[in-house]
């Protein structure tokens, strides 16, 4: 009997661990579908300066996109800006649902969006101008 038991309880730990593996595996090969398909359908994109008064970016300088970038004072962000006015962690640009994203990130002076502030993650289009701090930057995408 207790070698019955032994048995029946080495075949449920066995199929636990199948069962947890196999869900790992579906999980992985979704995670991976998806991180495919954004990134093929996500468009080549950049931004330009339009507008600075730093003396490390100038004029007509261009960023390409990530799918997620990050925009302020910060050496650690994507696109650092050495400008005064901005913060360490100013804005956000993400490609979500087939779209980009402006997103202030709770800075002093807010994110403009075509002059006007936005407080709201908002959608941008290509050709719109984005402003942090006294830095003006146009979003173009191929």
């Amino acid at each position: 009997m207790d070698v019955l038991l032994l048995v029946l309880r080495i075949l449920l730990v066995v199929l636990l661990y199948g069962f947890l593996l196999a869900i790992f595996l579906m999980l992985w090969r979704d995670l991976r579908q998806a991180i495919v398909s954004t990134e093929t359908n996500r468009p080549q994109a950049h931004l330009v300066i339009l507008d600075c008064e730093s003396d490390t970016l100038t004029v007509g300088s261009t960023f390409p996109l990530q799918p997620v970038t990050s925009i302020g004072r910060s050496p650690a962000n994507t696109i650092p800006i050495l400008d005064t006015y901005a913060s360490g962690h100013h804005s956000l640009l993400a490609w979500r649902e087939g779209q980009w994203w402006l997103e202030d990130q709770g800075s002093r002076n807010g994110t403009l969006l075509n002059d006007t502030r936005i407080s709201v993650p908002t959608i941008v289009n290509t050709g719109d101008v984005i402003g942090i701090g006294q830095t003006r930057l146009r979003l173009e995408i191929e």
